[in-house]
């Protein structure tokens, strides 16, 4: 019987600040290049783990992905359409934090930079285009 109820799948993303002495005075955040299909850039993030909270998941996602210790974790928004991932319906909980240091690419990151904020790399993957738009709107 459990097999005919379909739900969205939970995830986390989460934007990653870098504190200001590691970027000479700019805003920078942190990317990921996907390494698996979607191909694109994207904010760190990924499946939260059974048993996992939320704020566990996006640190533990931004660790994996990044190699940053993140800090002053805080929940931005949740963002829920079904199309935002063309694999499956997921539920993204966005995060925003800070780090310190230079990112190292990780588990399915290929790769992983600091971006100005208004310099962003493109393609962005999934729906991350609009979310650093909301994001860049909120911030500045």
């Amino acid at each position: 019987m459990a097999d005919q109820f379909k739900n969205p799948i939970p995830t986390v993303d989460i934007i990653i600040e870098l504190e200001s002495g590691s970027t000479g005075g700019e805003k920078k955040i942190i990317l990921i290049k996907r390494k698996n299909p979607p191909y694109g850039w994207a904010i760190p993030g990924g499946f939260v783990d059974y048993g996992e909270t939320l704020e566990e998941a996006a640190a533990r996602e931004a660790l994996e992905e990044t190699g940053l210790h993140v800090t002053g974790l805080r929940q931005f928004h949740t963002y829920s359409d079904p199309s935002r991932d063309p694999r499956k319906h997921t539920i993204s909980t966005v995060f925003i934090a800070r780090a310190e240091g230079a990112p190292v690419a990780g588990d399915d990151a290929a790769e992983a930079r600091a971006f100005g904020i208004t310099a962003l790399p493109e393609p962005l993957a999934f729906d991350h285009a609009s979310i650093l738009k909301e994001y860049r709107e909120k911030k500045y």
